[in-house]
């Protein structure tokens, strides 16, 4: 099973929210219902970006790799460069 490192992004507020997952459809789906206290009413979410991971680990460690770097820009890099 694969584990996702994601970046949504608030349509309403255009902040972004970083996390990590085993069912990525199921997670936005969660944020979208304000099921997420931490998001709670500042959807709706799409999703941003996105990567595959084999482990959870592996998708953890990236999430605070791209939560330490905390840039608007940086993350509209991120997405420029994967595509």
């Amino acid at each position: 099973m694969a584990f996702h490192t994601y970046i949504l992004r608030s349509l309403s507020t255009g902040r972004f929210y970083i996390g990590h997952t085993e069912n990525l459809s199921k997670r936005i789906y969660e944020h979208n219902n304000n099921r997420t206290a931490s998001i709670k009413s500042r959807g709706p979410w799409e999703l941003y970006y996105s990567e595959e991971f084999i482990t959870r680990i592996e998708a953890l460690r990236r999430e605070r790799q791209i939560k330490k770097m905390k840039s608007h820009a940086w993350i509209q890099k991120l997405v420029r460069a994967s595509r």
